[in-house]
């Protein structure tokens, strides 16, 4: 073969392509004598310097994303190395010896079921690795799946994220959705391509007969028909596929952990009634304890029964309370203390149904009063330490639920209340404790859980947090909190993707998860997804056209893809909500100077200062305009300010670039070319 070494030490010992837009090798490493590896050549499609220049960061970036990916599991292709050479791109790859999956699809010989099973979900378990790193894989199909011959396993290989960066190749077309094709590639693009793949083994169709699938479709859906009369599937198995090659990516699978999923609710059947059964009954042995539970509080708490119209009062108070008619239960708990002033559990009640109408006064005042006639009632205290905690007075509240504990130890809701006061407090150990003993008390207090994982998050325990989110949504998978929670905590530990699902997941269990909807868009805007983070933004103010965070973040997401209009639009719309909102003034100002409208960008940082004259960011953004009017005595007074403010406000990274503009006028040097506005901080719900 040919003598030349490429890299130096890569000795060629067979062609296994050689194509126009690159070539294949197997190769031996002559430092590693006996070793064998693939070796790729990708021929850029043009020799342009500044071209090449731009391959040549993408090429480094994305081949290093798949040296790591590929040293983190054991079922996608190890990239050994890469180099370029002569202007051309080189990865090497580890040479995998075994068999394409295509040799296990016959012409004729469907594979059985539980054999297209099994592959789907060792596919699958392997691109919840390669999606979670941000990477996809763009052309699955059976010859880039491999049989692995030492131990039988299937393995990815060829991912074409670097060939298609450099060559601007497309994979094959009889595996490709729609969106690929038309360059607009989703993760669940290779959810589609995995489906074709399944329908082939389903029915034994060869390679060159796939294409024949795309015919194959339902007039009025568009969608693929791929069974037919001599074909048997479970009809669970075929709902699962037909999901996974939807034309629609939006009505398709989002992500290969919820195909996986279904998969397993497939193969374990027995086992899920089994587990349904064992849930029913802890249900109803949980009920059976709750209701001893609640016949002994209602024991402790139920008035003397001095007139059977005082008995009648009461339960038909409880009755109104528990169907949410606080107001109706508040009158019969009045004709209660009309009846019997000294009666302390009325009062408490009444607290009670005050509490939930957002009366936190009167509801304080009612649970005293319970106090004063009955100081051994722990729920007295328990409900006026909410009731306190609503007003703002958590060492007070703190004090009302220790009482309420002393009285009665085994109260978890009295240690749920005191965490939340304490956590208030910034008295972080303190407030976990709380949070463990309630859950240690019980055990399925998801609310104790939420809190505690929440808390986790803010003292930058992530896994932990993930670990209390994880424990809500098993106990209860419609908890939409949770599954919101859990994205938060994802989104922040840069886990964008998981972010993502997670808050898709509380959107489908509460459609009107209107924080779930903002920060789903925040993190498609992030990922660059345009469209879809414009589309969550508009789906909150079609739910509330007064809420006014979506006007700022989508105003936010518009400035970022340089549609100045739409931002300033938004900022307008969010500024008759709140006409002293004075991040927004900042952020509108930025995108009038964006469009050289430096009048009006002058006029909204004035009117931010005019608004808050302690605004340091108002004052720099100020400075800039008036640098670019050759104002330099008046951008010289406001960057001083902004510097002093900056200073005062721990800002040390803006304190120096108002120093930096300082010394730039005086020195009558031109002004840095970097220098921008800066943006005003938007709180993220």
């Amino acid at each position: 073969m040919d003598s030349h070494l490429l890299d130096g030490h890569y000795r060629i010992l067979k062609i296994f392509n050689d194509g126009e837009k690159g070539k294949t090798y197997l190769v031996e490493d002559v430092n590693l004598p006996g070793s064998q590896f693939i070796v790729k050549q990708l021929s850029p499609p043009s020799n342009n310097p500044q071209t090449l220049t731009i391959l040549h960061r993408l090429f480094a970036s994305k081949a290093a994303t798949l040296e790591k990916l590929g040293q983190k599991h054991d079922k996608i292709q190890k990239l050994i190395a890469y180099f370029e050479e002569n202007e051309e791109f080189y990865i090497v790859e580890e040479f995998i010896s075994g068999n394409p999956f295509s040799d296990e699809i016959i012409p004729e010989e469907p594979l059985r079921e539980d054999q297209v099973i099994t592959f789907l979900s060792e596919i699958l378990e392997t691109l919840i690795i390669v999606h979670s790193y941000g990477v996809i894989h763009r052309d699955i199909k059976p010859a880039n799946i491999l049989r692995r011959e030492s131990d039988k396993k299937l393995v990815l290989v060829n991912l074409g994220t670097v060939n298609e960066a450099i060559t601007n190749t497309v994979a094959n077309l009889e595996y490709m959705p729609i969106e690929q094709v038309n360059g607009n590639l989703k993760y669940n693009s290779d959810i589609y391509a995995l489906g074709i793949v399944a329908i082939a083994a389903l029915r034994g169709l060869p390679a060159n007969e796939i294409s024949n699938l795309r015919s194959q479709k339902n007039r009025l859906t568009g969608e693929i028909v791929w069974q037919n009369k001599n074909l048997k599937v479970n009809r669970k198995l075929a709902k699962i596929i037909n999901k996974m090659v939807r034309f629609d990516y939006r009505k398709r699978y989002q992500y290969a952990t919820e195909v996986l999923d279904d998969l397993k609710k497939l193969t374990n059947v027995d086992d899920d009634q089994q587990k349904q059964h064992q849930k029913k009954l802890l249900l109803v042995l949980t009920g059976v304890a709750g209701c001893i539970t609640l016949v002994g509080a209602l024991q402790l708490r139920l008035p003397k029964p001095v007139s059977d119209a005082q008995q009648a009062l009461y339960q038909a108070g409880v009755n109104k309370y528990d169907v949410g008619n606080y107001e109706g239960a508040i009158e019969d708990f009045n004709q209660i203390i009309e009846l019997d002033p000294q009666n302390a559990v009325a009062y408490n009640r009444r607290g009670d149904a005050y509490y939930r109408l957002g009366d936190y006064e009167q509801a304080q005042a009612d649970s005293s009063q319970a106090i004063l006639l009955n100081p051994q009632d722990a729920n007295a205290y328990f409900d006026r330490g909410f009731a306190i905690s609503e007003l703002g007075k958590y060492k007070e509240a703190i004090a009302d639920y220790t009482q309420a504990i002393k009285l009665n130890s085994e109260n978890a809701f009295a240690y749920y209340g005191r965490g939340l006061a304490r956590a208030q407090l910034k008295d972080n150990k303190g407030a976990m404790g709380d949070f463990s003993k309630a859950i240690a008390l019980k055990p399925q207090y998801t609310e104790a859980y939420l809190q505690r994982g929440i808390l986790r998050r803010r003292l930058r325990l992530p896994q932990g947090a993930i670990q209390d989110f994880d424990r809500v949504i098993k106990i209860n998978p419609s908890d939409a909190k949770a599954y919101y929670q859990r994205g938060l905590t994802q989104s922040i530990n840069k886990q964008k993707y998981a972010a993502v699902k997670d808050y898709t997941d509380a959107i489908n269990i509460n459609p009107k998860y209107i924080e779930a909807y903002l920060n789903r868009g925040d993190v498609y805007s992030d990922l660059g997804d345009n469209l879809e983070a414009t589309e969550d933004y508009n789906a909150i103010l079609q739910i509330d056209p007064k809420f006014i965070a979506a006007y700022i973040h989508r105003g936010i997401h518009h400035f970022s893809f340089g549609n100045y209009k739409g931002a300033i639009e938004d900022y307008t719309a969010a500024l008759k909500l709140d006409p002293n909102n004075i991040a927004v003034y900042n952020n509108r100002g930025n995108a009038y100077l964006e469009l050289g409208n430096k009048k009006a960008a002058n006029q909204d940082y004035s009117r931010a200062i005019a608004i808050n004259a302690n605004n340091a960011l108002a004052y720099y953004n100020r400075g800039v305009i008036r640098t670019k009017q050759k104002n330099k005595q008046g951008a010289i007074a406001d960057f001083k300010k902004a510097a002093k403010l900056f200073q005062q406000q721990g800002e040390k990274d803006s304190y120096q670039d108002a120093q930096r503009e300082i010394a730039i006028l005086q020195n009558n040097s031109a002004p840095a070319p970097t220098t921008r506005p800066k943006s005003g901080k938007i709180e993220k719900n």
